[in-house]
């Protein structure tokens, strides 16, 4: 099969093992990854089998990614070790710092280590959001409220995922943790200021830059510091993330299909603007419809993302000779295999 650079965009399929005109989208030079959910999901043999179809369609693989980070966002569970929010490992830091940070190491570790086992490349995780307003979309999702907690359970569990096999994606820059609204249902809108922003929900992303190989977008509106979101904005993207903080890996877009993304028009309209702006890889998901008219009206001659920017991502060889430990040590916090 002839090598072709991964496209820029990232879009999910219907069901439990991919279809003939699903094939075809795939194989498409803009498509560069394909991101599971729940209902891809029936057993840990039809997963690694519907991964392998993926990555059968072209050379080098799609990269498969899933939102697996316990708690209220885990789409594989039955077989799977079912793990608690990340809020979880930050209580425990606060009762026992050492306990709360092995406790994370562990859940990192065992996230990436069953999905590698089944050839997933990716969970989109951790999340780098810091916890300072009570959240309906964030909330538990986030380790902490303190910045610099959130660098340390963040890099002993990336630490984690980095032995099971797994690289990290932290998400929602520059924070999602600030606002109260679901970017799913409507744009969230963050008044404060720029020294309130980077002193804390820019900590994390300083301090782990280098142990990120990606980063998720956040559909949330700054006002104060840029008139479009840090989606379609290129001072965040370009100038603030990469120049400012220096940050070289891969940046992904959150899912353009979510109603805090439609502020930029239509769906090909939504993608040009995001991968302008300074986004490798955008995220399209559950709106065939959306995926099919980007790749009908999108220009083909969009920049290609750097391949070994992209190959990074890509899953590494998987350790699972400390699963059991990793379970029995989270057991006290409610983990179990479903």
């Amino acid at each position: 099969m002839r090598e072709q650079p991964l496209g820029p965009l990232f879009v999910d399929v219907a069901g439990l093992e991919i279809k003939p005109e699903e094939r075809e989208t795939l194989a498409h030079p803009l498509i560069g990854g394909v991101i599971l959910f729940s209902r891809n999901y029936d057993t840990p043999a039809q997963l690694e089998a519907l991964v392998r179809q993926i990555k059968s369609v072209r050379t080098p693989g799609l990269l498969v990614a899933v939102d697996q980070e316990g708690g209220r966002v885990q789409r594989f569970r039955d077989g799977f070790t079912v793990l608690p929010p990340a809020g979880v490992y930050g209580e425990l830091y606060d009762r026992d710092k050492r306990a709360g940070l092995e406790a994370a190491r562990w859940a990192g570790y065992l996230i990436a280590s069953e999905l590698r086992a089944l050839g997933v490349d990716m969970s989109f995780a951790p999340v780098l959001d810091v916890g300072t307003v009570d959240s309906a979309v964030i909330g538990n999702r986030a380790f902490h409220s303190d910045p610099e907690a959130v660098v340390e359970l963040a890099r002993a569990y990336i630490e984690g995922m980095n032995q099971g096999g797994m690289k990290a994606t932290g998400k929602h820059f520059p924070g999602h943790g600030g606002v109260a609204g679901d970017s799913h249902t409507c744009l969230p809108c963050d008044q404060r200021s720029w020294q309130e922003i980077d002193r804390c929900d820019l900590v994390p992303y300083r301090s782990l830059v280098n142990l990120l190989h990606g980063i998720m977008t956040a559909h949330v509106s700054f006002p104060g510091i840029d008139d479009q979101l840090p989606t379609y904005s290129s001072h965040w993207l370009r100038k603030i993330l990469r120049q400012d903080i220096g940050y070289s890996g891969v940046v992904f877009s959150d899912d353009l299909s979510m109603n805090g993304a439609k502020i930029a028009g239509e769906p090909e309209e939504r993608v040009s603007s995001a991968l302008s702006a300074g986004c490798d890889m955008a995220l399209i998901c559950n709106d065939p419809a959306a995926v099919e008219r980007v790749l009908d009206r999108v220009d083909l001659a969009v920049p290609e993302v750097t391949p070994s920017k992209v190959l990074a991502l890509a899953g590494g060889p998987c350790d699972s000779s400390n699963l059991q430990l990793a379970r029995r040590a989270l057991e006290p916090l409610g983990a179990h295999v479903a």
